[in-house]
C-alpha cells in the first residue's frame, strides 16, 4: 500500500544517459522505495525516466496521458502500471493534481512550467477555502531563478514552492513536508 501520491513534472525531450534523465530514474526509485505512488504525464523523457526508476523499485506508476493532444506520440511509456487518458492538457493537469498529495518539478520546458504554475496557483488559493497547500518542490537552477522572479513580479507567495538542487534534496524536502 502506498503512503501517498506524488506528481512528477518534467521534460519530454530528455534521453537515457543524459544527467536529467538519470536523475529522474533515481527520483522514481527513491519515491517508490518510500512507498509513494508516482504520477506523471505518461510519455517519454523525464516522464519515462521517473517511471523506470519507480518500476525498478516495484512501485506503482500512473500516467495521465492526452492522446488526442499528442497524436504523433507512439503512446504511453512501457513502465506505467496504469494509464488514464485525458481529453486535453487542462484536464490532464487537473487529473494529475486531483490525485496528488505532493508535486515535484524537474527540469523542463513550457509544459513543465505550466504544471508548476498551475500547482503553485492552486496552493495559493487553497487557503481561501481552508485547504492546506500540497508540498511543491522544484529541482534545478532554472526553477531556483524563476520562482523568486515570479514571486517578486506577480506578488505571490514564494514559500509555497521549495527550490532544491538535486533529486536527493527533493526527497529530503518531501519527507520533511509530508504530514
Amino acid at each position: 500500500m502506498s503512503r501517498t501520491h506524488v506528481s512528477v513534472f518534467g521534460s519530454s525531450q530528455s534521453q537515457p544517459g543524459e544527467p536529467d534523465y538519470e536523475n529522474a530514474v533515481t527520483l522514481g526509485g527513491l519515491l517508490a522505495g518510500r512507498g509513494y505512488t508516482v504520477i506523471n504525464g505518461g510519455y517519454g523523457g523525464l516522464m519515462e525516466a521517473v517511471s523506470v526508476g519507480a518500476a525498478r523499485a516495484g512501485g506503482e506508476v500512473i500516467g495521465i496521458t492526452a492522446p488526442t493532444v499528442f497524436p504523433g506520440r507512439s503512446g504511453a511509456n512501457g513502465y506505467l502500471t496504469s494509464e488514464r487518458p485525458a481529453p486535453d492538457l487542462v484536464t490532464r493537469i487537473g487529473a494529475m493534481l486531483e490525485l496528488s498529495d505532493a508535486a515535484i518539478a524537474l527540469p523542463g520546458s513550457l509544459g513543465t512550467l505550466t504544471e508548476l504554475v498551475v500547482t503553485w496557483n492552486l496552493n495559493f488559493v487553497a487557503s481561501f477555502s481552508g485547504k492546506t497547500p500540497i508540498p511543491l518542490i522544484t529541482v534545478g537552477a532554472p526553477w531556483s531563478e524563476l520562482v523568486p522572479l515570479l514571486t517578486d513580479r506577480v506578488s505571490t507567495k514564494g514559500n509555497l514552492v521549495t527550490c532544491v538542487d538535486t533529486v536527493e534534496d527533493a526527497m529530503a524536502q518531501l519527507d520533511a513536508q509530508m504530514p
